[in-house]
């Protein structure tokens, strides 16, 4: 398992360093610019005795721009192995310190709807999978190819218009409202707790499905099997055989699954985040690739890739936590 571990993590580090190179070479051929704009900008303002050319000149040296893709790659590589990830353009501030500000507003986001998801996913679709061609199967069957075919911004929408706008429940978008700063300590934890449901909701819905269906096929598989039949004529119960005997095999297939959800815990939810105005990570990172932040994108994405990398590392150890017969070597 060591040996195992300390070769996947050196070809991460292969990996990473691919990625990041592919990712800077791609921000920095683009062509929105966020420094075309400020040259352009500045060059408009009243009194400005430089032109536009003067101006792009004088950013691109300011900001490391003035050499080829390879160098300034390196460059970056070189500085943000010592943690220094450099200046977001846009928010004009340390790339690490935006970033602090804003993740942990999508990480309580996606692990309450990573709560959610399993809590509902996985107990309905053993459930569908016991009562297979019953209407429970079917209803179950419905809910979930709803929650996988309506997109995010529909069922973001027709939620703010129910609650909303219909019943006045909850605000349209923002994160706290307006008298926010007058309220207690658990008056604020409480408004800002009300203006994540509508958000929660959104992301539960969208996911559900598909881990849903998924359990179901992996469930009617195991429970077809030769030893779940011996377990039922041994005289077990429903109970044992389900619960002890079918769902840890039902499992592996799931964790390749839920190992995938630990770089969505901390990407945010861009299109969640955005309708509802919700400053998380996802929100904040969208308008950074809009406006051509390279720090901000560059340090967001291999973060992504970092964590993407990790997430399948840890499924393949759990693989051998649930089942004993399953050996990395």
């Amino acid at each position: 398992m060591r040996n195992f571990i300390i070769k996947r993590l050196l070809l991460a580090v292969v990996i990473l360093f691919c990625v990041a190179l592919i990712i800077y070479t791609i921000m920095r051929c683009i062509p929105t610019s966020f420094i075309e704009k400020i040259a352009r900008e500045r060059s408009n303002l009243p009194g400005s005795t430089k032109s536009y050319a003067d101006w792009l000149e004088q950013l691109n040296v300011s900001f490391g721009m003035n050499t080829n893709i390879v160098v300034g790659f390196f460059r970056w590589l070189g500085s943000a192995i010592t943690g220094n990830f450099g200046d977001s353009w846009l928010y004009n501030k340390p790339v690490v310190q935006k970033f602090n500000e804003v993740i942990w507003y999508s990480v309580i986001l996606g692990a309450v709807t990573f709560v959610l998801e399993v809590a509902i996913s996985i107990p309905l679709g053993i459930l569908s999978a016991r009562k297979q061609y019953s209407a429970t199967d079917y209803a179950v069957t419905v809910f979930a190819l709803i929650g996988i075919s309506l997109p995010t911004f529909f069922i973001a929408t027709l939620l703010k218009l129910i609650f909303s706008i219909k019943l006045g429940w909850f605000d349209l978008y923002g994160m706290v409202s307006k008298n926010y700063e007058f309220l207690s300590p658990f008056g604020k934890f409480l408004d800002m707790s009300a203006h994540f449901v509508l958000p929660v909701i959104t992301l539960t819905l969208v996911s559900v499905g598909g881990l849903m269906r998924y359990t179901r096929t992996n469930m009617l598989e195991v429970l077809n099997s030769d030893y779940i039949r011996t377990a039922r004529a041994k005289g077990l119960s429903e109970s044992v055989v389900i619960n002890k005997h079918a769902f840890r095999n039902t499992l592996i297939p799931i964790i390749t699954i839920l190992g995938g959800t630990l770089p969505g815990l901390f990407s945010g939810a861009m299109i969640t985040e955005t309708l509802f105005q919700i400053s998380g990570i996802g929100y904040i990172s969208f308008d950074a690739m809009k406006a051509g932040d390279i720090p901000f994108t560059m340090f967001y994405m291999v973060f992504m890739a970092a964590l993407t990398l990790v997430g399948t590392l840890i499924s393949d150890i759990l693989y051998a936590v649930v089942d004993p017969r399953v050996r990395v070597n």
